[in-house]
C-alpha cells in the first residue's frame, strides 16, 4: 500500500519524548519553533505571533506551555532541555522582541500559530499548525501554501521568478523524493539527507534564487516517496492475519513504515521502555514543581498499597500508581513520553508497566505490549485525531484506553484478534468525554482520567480474552468517535471555556496561579 503519510508509531503514537503538560501545546509549539529557528538560520530579532479566539490557544497558551515550546524551539532548544520552564526568560536575553495578539485568523484549526518572524535579513509571516500529539505542519509561508511537517530534510529556495529551469536542475542533480514548484515562489525539495554545501553554493549562484533555507527534520522517523505499509485499517491487518500476537503485526507494520529491521524497530521501543521505567522511579520517589495544582499523590496512594488500607485491586492498584507516578513527572515538568499525547502520558505506559510488575515480566514483552498498542494507534492517527482540541478528551484519554486495552491483552498472550477486540470495547466506553482542564493546567480532572483509561483497558482486556463481542468492529468505532469529538461544543474542547473550567473553584485556582502572560 503506497501511503508517504502513513503514521509511524514512533513519530504518531508514542512519542515525543518530552517535558511540559501538553503535547500539542509545548511538544508541538517547540517542533514549530525549531523549524522556524532552521528556516531563520538561527536568526530571530522578533517574533510576532497571533492566535484565534475562537481556537484553542487563546486560551491556553500561557497556562499549557503553548509560549514555553515556541520560545525554546526559537532557540533551537530539545523537547527534553531542563531550562524550557525558563524560555522565555532566555528568549528576552537574546535580545527577541516578542509580542502576542489575539485576532481572528483565516487558517481555523484550533491550534494555529501565525508568526511575523524578522531578522535583520528580512521579515517572513510562517502559518502553522499543532495537530495533536507532537505533530506539526507548516502550512504557508509569506503567503503561498505549502506543507513542511518535519518528516523530511527539507530545502525551501525562495524564487524571485518562473521555477522550471530549477526544478530540472534539482531533478538532474539530486535523488530528492520531492521537488516542488510553489507558485513561482518557493521550490521545496524533500529529501532523506540535507543537501550537500557544494549543491546550495551552486543553487545560491543561479538567476531567480534570492534566498535558501535549509530545515532539519524534526519526527524521529522519516517519511520516503516510495514507502509502502501492509494495512492501514484493522479489517486489512486482521485478514492477514488474526490469530497471531498484535506486537508481531505491529513489528512488520512498522518496520516497513521506517524502513528498519523488525529487531531495530523492537530495540527502539525497549529504548522508551527505559525513559518510562525512569519516570516512574522518579515520579515515585517525589516531585516538586511550585505551578501546579495539585502536590504529590503517588506516595500517599503507596502507602495506602503497603498498609493494605485499598480494597483488593491487585493488578489495578499497580496500574493507579504508575499512572500517578507519570502524571505528576509531567506536571512537575520532568521526562516523560507522549503516549500518544502528554495530557494521556499515563495510561498506555502506567497500565502496562503496572501489569507487568504485577506478573514478574521484564523489559521485551513491556516493548512488545506497547508496540501492540502502538499499532492500535496508527489507526486512530490514520482515520481520526489525537487533538483533545479537536475531538475532546476520548481523542487523548479515550484513544489512549484502546491502546492500553490490547496493550494488555498482547501482555496476557492473547491474539491480534482478542487485542483489536478490546481496544474497540475500550473505546466504546469513551465516547463523549469532553476535555475541560481546571485553572487552565493539564492536571484536573486529566490525572483521573488517566486512572479510568487504565482501569476501562484492564477490564476490556479481560473482557475480550473470555470471548465478550465487541460488536462494533474497530474501524467503525474510530470513526464514530471521531464523528463524536467533532461534534463536541468548542467550549468543550481544549479552550477552558466549559465544564470544569468555568466552575467557581477552577477560577480561584486560575487566579491564584495567575500564569505570566507575555
Amino acid at each position: 500500500m503506497n501511503a508517504p503519510t502513513a503514521p509511524s508509531i514512533f513519530n504518531d503514537v508514542l512519542g515525543p519524548v518530552m517535558r511540559g503538560p501538553s503535547s500539542s501545546h509545548c511538544a508541538g509549539a517547540l517542533r514549530i519553533g525549531r523549524l522556524v529557528y532552521d528556516f531563520m538560520a538561527g536568526e530571530i530579532d522578533s517574533i510576532h505571533i497571533q492566535f484565534d479566539p475562537n481556537g484553542s490557544l487563546a486560551t491556553t497558551h500561557a497556562s499549557q506551555g503553548s509560549d514555553m515550546g515556541l520560545f525554546g524551539g526559537l532557540l533551537g532548544w530539545e523537547a527534553t532541555d531542563e531550562r524550557l520552564p525558563e524560555s522565555a526568560l532566555w528568549l528576552e536575553k537574546a535580545g527577541i522582541d516578542v509580542k502576542i495578539k489575539i485576532a481572528p485568523l483565516a487558517e481555523k484549526h484550533p491550534n494555529t500559530y501565525h508568526l511575523t518572524v524578522g531578522s535583520g535579513r528580512g521579515q517572513h509571516e510562517i502559518v502553522a499548525l499543532s495537530t495533536g500529539g507532537g505533530m506539526v505542519e507548516i502550512v504557508a509561508i509569506d503567503g503561498v501554501a505549502l506543507s513542511v511537517a518535519g518528516d523530511y530534510h527539507e530545502t525551501l529556495i525562495g524564487l524571485s521568478g518562473a521555477g522550471d529551469a530549477l526544478i530540472g536542475f534539482l531533478k538532474n542533480q539530486t535523488t530528492a523524493d520531492a521537488v516542488i514548484n510553489h507558485q513561482n515562489r518557493w521550490v521545496e525539495v524533500k529529501s532523506q539527507a540535507s543537501l550537500p554545501d557544494a549543491l546550495i553554493e551552486q543553487l545560491g549562484a543561479r538567476p531567480n534564487v534570492e534566498t535558501i533555507h535549509r530545515l532539519r527534520p524534526v519526527l524521529p522517523v522519516l517519511s520516503s516517496a516510495d514507502m509502502r505499509v501492509p494495512f492501514l485499517t484493522a479489517e486489512a491487518m486482521l485478514a492477514a492475519s488474526h490469530q497471531t500476537p498484535l506486537y508481531r503485526l505491529a513489528l512488520h507494520y512498522e518496520s516497513a513504515r521506517s524502513g528498519l529491521l523488525p529487531a531495530e524497530v523492537e530495540g527502539r521501543m525497549l529504548d522508551l521502555v527505559a525513559i518510562w521505567e525512569l519516570s516512574v522511579a522518579q515520579g515515585l520517589e517525589g516531585t516538586d514543581y511550585g505551578d501546579r495544582i495539585l502536590g504529590q499523590q503517588s506516595d500517599g496512594f503507596q502507602a495506602a498499597m503497603s498498609q493494605k488500607r485499598l480494597l483488593d485491586g491487585g493488578v489495578l492498584n499497580m496500574m493507579t500508581l504508575y499512572v500517578t507516578a507519570l502524571m505528576e513527572m509531567k506536571s512537575s515538568m520532568g521526562v516523560i513520553i507522549a503516549a500518544p499525547t502528554a495530557g494521556s502520558c499515563g495510561g498506555l505506559p502506567g497500565a502496562v508497566l503496572g501489569a507487568a510488575e504485577v506478573m514478574g515480566l521484564q523489559s521485551t514483552p513491556k516493548a512488545r505490549a506497547l508496540l501492540a498498542g502502538g499499532m492500535i494507534g496508527v489507526f486512530i492517527a490514520h482515520h481520526a485525531t489525537f487533538a483533545a482540541e479537536v475531538g475532546g478528551c476520548q481523542a487523548e484519554c479515550g484513544a489512549g484506553s484502546g491502546m492500553a486495552a490490547a496493550a494488555l491483552v498482547d501482555l496476557a498472550g492473547g491474539t491480534a484478534q482478542q487485542a483489536v477486540a478490546a481496544a474497540s470495547m475500550a473505546l466504546q466506553n469513551s465516547f463523549g468525554m469532553t476535555c475541560d482542564p481546571v485553572a487552565n493546567r493539564v492536571e484536573v480532572p486529566c490525572l483521573g482520567k488517566n486512572v479510568m483509561a487504565a482501569a476501562n483497558a484492564l477490564s476490556c482486556a479481560n473482557m475480550a480474552l473470555a470471548g465478550f463481542d465487541a460488536v462494533v468492529p474497530l474501524d467503525e468505532v474510530i470513526t464514530a468517535m471521531h464523528g463524536v469529538g467533532q461534534s463536541l461544543p468548542m467550549a468543550l474542547r481544549c479552550t477552558a471555556l466549559g465544564g470544569l473550567s468555568v466552575t467557581e473553584t477552577s477560577k480561584a485556582i486560575e487566579k491564584r496561579l495567575n500564569p505570566i502572560q507575555i
